[in-house]
């Protein structure tokens, strides 16, 4: 069965980085864009990044020019890099498979929390 597991979360000042990981099985990581989301507390989910199979990766507005998504299908892997984080970009992230699919599947999230 497919399992998405993130990891690399955790509090950090403004101006900080962090680097998610969310480490795929189950399925054939290769052939599939992966998605990073987040959740704000009392605010909508919002896509974050994706990154098609070939490691071209997209970005909202929002976080442009400060994350970056990579991908090792060597590893089943995929990572966010997010550089000079703001107060803005506390939520619970989230790992997605196919997310413009018919059928994501969502990893459990992980915090980040930036003060």
């Amino acid at each position: 069965h497919v399992q998405l597991v993130e990891s690399g979360g955790g509090s950090v000042q403004a101006g900080g980085s962090l680097r998610l990981s969310c480490t795929a099985s189950g399925y054939k990581f290769v052939n599939y864009c992966m998605g990073w989301l987040r959740q704000a507390p009392g605010k909508e989910r919002e896509g974050v990044a994706s990154i098609d199979s070939e490691g071209t990766a997209t970005y909202a507005d929002s976080v442009k020019g400060r994350f970056t998504s990579s991908r090792d299908n060597s590893k089943n892997t995929v990572y966010l890099q997010m550089n000079n984080l703001t107060p803005e970009d506390t939520g619970v992230y989230y790992c997605v498979k196919d997310p413009a699919g018919t059928g994501p599947y969502w990893g459990q999230g992980t915090q980040v929390t930036v003060s």
